[in-house]
Order: C-alpha cells, then structure tokens, then sequence
C-alpha cells in the first residue's frame, strides 16, 4: 500500500503544481485576488504571479516527464523549492503581505506539496 502511494504522489504532486501554476501563468490577477492581493494596488503583483506559474508549470511538468534519476532530482529540488515556498508564505502572513487567512492557506499548500516530494521519493534498496 505504502509503495503504491509512493508510486502516485509524484503524480499528485504535479496535478497540484500545474494547477496553481497555471493559474498564476494565465490568471494572475484572479489568482492574486484569490490569495488576498488587490493587482490594482499591487500593480506588479502579475508579473510576479506570472513568474511563479512558469516555475511551477515548468516542476510540475517535469514530474510527468522524468523517469529515474531524472525524477528523483526533481523531486529533491521541489522539496526545496516548496519548503521556501512555505515559509515565504508564513513570513508574508507575519508581515501583513497577504491576509492571516490566505498565507496560512498558502502555507499549507506549499507544506503538503513538500510531504508530498518526500514521500514520492523511491526507497533505496
């Protein structure tokens, strides 16, 4: 049961890349106001968005491309990647950058995107 969740994760984890990229990519001002930001006040905050949704087509997309080593570096640098995508979040929300609400949320995203890389991670034999 763990091997096959293992086996599903990496693809969990680009279904959840590719959506909030694309999100960001194609809708950043929607998907600015969905987290709290106002882009007419924040007037470069779609630029911004627009860069982190290709970064994150661009990881999600390689989950679903890559085999073998290939995947497992992948999956090294989006645990890291998403570790400082949490606490990005967490510094935003202590800061007043983005409503308790929303960074909390953004937090736990980017948190459950992180378990998510380690546990698709094969096991060494």
């Amino acid at each position: 049961m763990l091997r096959r969740a293992r086996a599903y994760a990496h693809l969990a984890l680009a279904a959840v890349r590719l959506v909030n990229g694309g999100a960001a990519l194609f809708a950043p001002e929607a998907y600015g106001r969905r987290l709290g930001v106002d882009p007419e006040r924040n007037p470069g905050a779609p630029y911004v968005l627009r860069l982190f949704g290709v970064r994150t087509v661009i990881i999600g997309a390689e989950l679903l491309v890559r085999r073998g080593d290939g995947l497992i570096d992948a999956l090294r640098v989006g645990r890291v990647i998403h570790a400082s995508d949490a606490g990005a979040a967490i510094l935003a929300g202590v800061r007043g950058q983005l409503p308790p609400d929303r960074a909390k949320l953004a937090a736990l995203v980017s948190s459950i995107n992180t378990v998510l890389a380690f546990a698709a991670r094969p096991r060494r034999r």
